[in-house]
């Protein structure tokens, strides 16, 4: 279906529809849940609707969120791709881990492919990613992309953290 991405310890995949249940676990999780939805139990039409459009935008822009898997057992650990928020030309980076792999380096080790994949691949000038301004792990791992911090908004009545990256081949 799409690109398959490998770091040392990491294998990424895109989700298919065939995922959903998975896909929809990780998302309920109280830890992913409490940012990236915020802390909203979605509904699992949701993630059917999240995944089929995830095979679409790989079969036509060659990007989406990719399943993230250690080599080492083949576990599913969490996500990370490219996907639209707050009506942008680009895809912007997201990512979600599982809480018991969260401080490990796998999200920002799957994350650096990802923008690797980007720049190189599809040839952004530029990466944008977004978070919840009190969700201060993902500040951090944003900071550690050598992102750089663009502003804090409030986008419906949330405190929103801006990062940006130049693609540094351009």
């Amino acid at each position: 279906m799409g690109t398959l991405l490998k770091t040392g310890r990491l294998i990424l995949t895109p989700w298919e529809t065939k995922d959903q249940q998975e896909f929809y676990e990780i998302n309920i999780n109280p830890y992913v849940r409490k940012y990236l939805w915020d802390d909203i139990i979605i509904a699992e039409e949701t993630v059917k609707e999240i995944l089929e459009n995830n095979t679409k935008y790989f079969e036509e822009h060659a990007w989406g969120i990719w399943k993230v898997i250690k080599k080492d057992d083949h576990e599913t650990i969490g996500y990370a791709g490219l996907w639209y928020f707050f009506d942008q030309h680009q895809p912007e980076l997201l990512y979600a881990i599982r809480p018991q792999y969260a401080g490990l380096g796998y999200a920002t080790e799957a994350a650096r492919i990802v923008i690797d994949y980007a720049f190189s691949h599809l040839g952004y000038r530029y990466l944008s990613a977004s978070t919840d301004t009190p969700h201060e792990r993902s500040r951090k791992m944003c900071e550690r992309l050598n992102m750089r911090h663009i502003e804090d908004s409030e986008i419906e009545g949330k405190p929103t953290s801006f990062y940006r990256l130049e693609n540094p081949n351009n």
